[in-house]
């Protein structure tokens, strides 16, 4: 008896007629139609495709079409490709993750902390939903640009795009980066540059230079709530200064950097989060006056450097500016103004520093995504990020002055309404820790992201501010909710009173 080798079945004709004026593509044609009657089941697993160049033939294609839309098919999970013998339909598994899983609530008693707060920035809800967070809406930014940059880049020599960068970052934009610093008098080299992952790797790094465990950083008081968490991973301890709308609280800044010895004070000299006030220059010497003193380095954050109109039109004073990097690490990025997935960010410091910090880089990621700061780089050196930056700022001058009229007309109250930036701190009159939980619980509709004032601050007591970003307030049920919350308050104190 011989054994007969038994040919896998042939699938059925598996593509009607394609079209050449569609606009979708003869592959994508292919490919969509495939995958359609593979997921109805007309084309049975494990059944062989026609060959390539029998495909071809048959539908009037060249076999470079039919391999472009086979390999996609094999990508894709619908065709698996075997040597010698060709493509077959693939018995495809069910998907983790494919059917839709209810989400997971709360623990019940959960207490709003910071992972609480990026974990909710980071769900996928309208940011219309989403007025704690620290973003502008992507319809602000300026997603053609990027789009246009990728695609130039994509059509250089391919070879540049599939190395490691270089440690410090890609030079020409460090160049680049040299310009924007001095229309900012802050003279910096290329070799006192290095980019990061965003300020927030930027920031993680000196502090890994700076400290050991149980050193102490000075932040201000409210500030940036991610650091907080970041810092005390390290070991160290975090203490608040006060802010006031001018500066830090010069007297208690003197007072705790007596007492704490700290290696670090980080600050945000300009558009400070959450509150968008700026440091004045007579604070600025005496911030500098009092690091001397105690030999602390200043951190100077400057993320939101661009929402800024300039000092020519506001008042703005950088502390690296006066210090010129001595002192002063100078840190910025682009993530707020023109794309946070690029994840863009880097350090101006001295010479020295500079390589230090970019050995420490090499040993936490290697490089940073040379891509990125080629796409960063492009927009820049072309001209129009100057108009996209004036066009985001008159945005949010158009709405500021009319939120802040209507956050007080539903029971808010705005100590100072700043001039310029995105974020609004204002007082509730009431713990909005409650009243985040609330507006994240609500029972009808998805829920609103507020960012309670108590994670702003090291000690994270109970606070009646928050943090409210003017471009993700247009939601009419993030007022009516306000309205509601605050109007019920405010009878309960009515009530207790009478």
């Amino acid at each position: 008896m011989t054994n007969t080798h038994i040919a896998p079945r042939a699938a059925a004709a598996p593509v009607g007629r394609l079209s050449r004026e569609a606009a979708e593509s003869l592959t994508d044609q292919i490919v969509r139609t495939v995958a359609a009657r593979i997921d109805e089941r007309e084309l049975r697993s494990g059944s062989r495709m026609p060959s390539i160049r029998r495909f071809a033939d048959s539908h009037g294609v060249s076999p470079f079409t039919v391999v472009a839309a086979y390999d996609k098919l094999v990508a894709r999970g619908y065709l698996e490709s075997r040597r010698g013998a060709g493509f077959f339909i693939r018995e495809r598994a069910p998907i983790v993750g494919a059917v839709p899983v209810p989400s997971v609530p709360e623990p019940a008693g959960q207490s709003l902390d910071v992972v609480w707060l990026v974990r909710n920035m980071f769900r996928q809800m309208p940011h219309q939903q989403m007025p704690g967070t620290g973003v502008l809406p992507g319809e602000w930014l300026d997603g053609d640009s990027v789009a246009n940059a990728l695609r130039s880049i994509g059509r250089q020599n391919a070879s540049l795009l599939l190395n490691y960068g270089v440690p410090q970052g890609f030079l020409p934009l460090r160049q680049q980066l040299q310009r924007k610093l001095a229309e900012l008098e802050i003279g910096a080299t290329p070799e006192q540059i290095v980019t990061t992952a965003g300020v927030t790797q930027g920031l993680d790094m000196v502090a890994r230079e700076f400290t050991r465990p149980g050193d102490t950083i000075l932040v201000d008081d409210p500030a940036w709530f991610l650091m907080f968490g970041s810092f005390a991973a390290l070991g160290a301890r975090v203490v608040g200064v006060p802010r006031l709308p001018d500066g830090p609280d010069l007297a208690r800044l003197a007072e705790l950097a007596a007492l704490h010895k700290p290696k670090l004070y980080v600050i945000n000299s300009v558009l400070h989060n959450p509150t968008s006030t700026s440091l004045s220059a007579a604070k600025a010497y005496q911030v500098l006056r009092i690091a001397a003193e105690h030999d602390i380095t200043i951190v100077e954050d400057d993320i939101y450097c661009d929402l800024h109109p300039g000092s020519a039109v506001q008042p703005a004073t950088r502390l690296a500016a006066l210090d010129q990097l001595q002192r002063v690490i100078y840190l910025s990025g682009f993530s707020k103004t023109m794309a946070a997935n690029l994840r863009v960010g880097f350090i101006a410091t001295s010479p020295e520093l500079a390589r230090r910090l970019a050995d420490r880089k090499m040993l936490q990621t290697l490089t940073t995504s040379d891509i990125g700061e080629r796409v960063v780089y492009k927009i820049l050196s072309e001209g129009a990020y100057r108009k996209h930056a004036e066009r985001m700022r008159t945005r949010l001058d158009g709405l500021r002055s009319r939120t802040v009229r209507q956050l007080e007309r539903v029971g808010l109250r705005v100590d100072v309404a700043p001039p310029a930036g995105m974020f609004v701190w204002a007082d509730a009159g009431c713990d909005t820790n409650v009243l985040a939980e609330r507006a994240m619980g609500q029972a009808h509709g998805p829920g609103i992201l507020l960012a309670p004032g108590s994670l702003f601050s090291p000690s994270q007591l109970p606070s009646t501010f928050m943090r409210l970003n003017v471009a993700a307030m247009q939601d009419p049920a993030i007022w009516r909710f306000l309205e509601k919350e605050l109007r019920e308050k405010e009878a309960g104190a009515l009530s207790k009173s009478s």
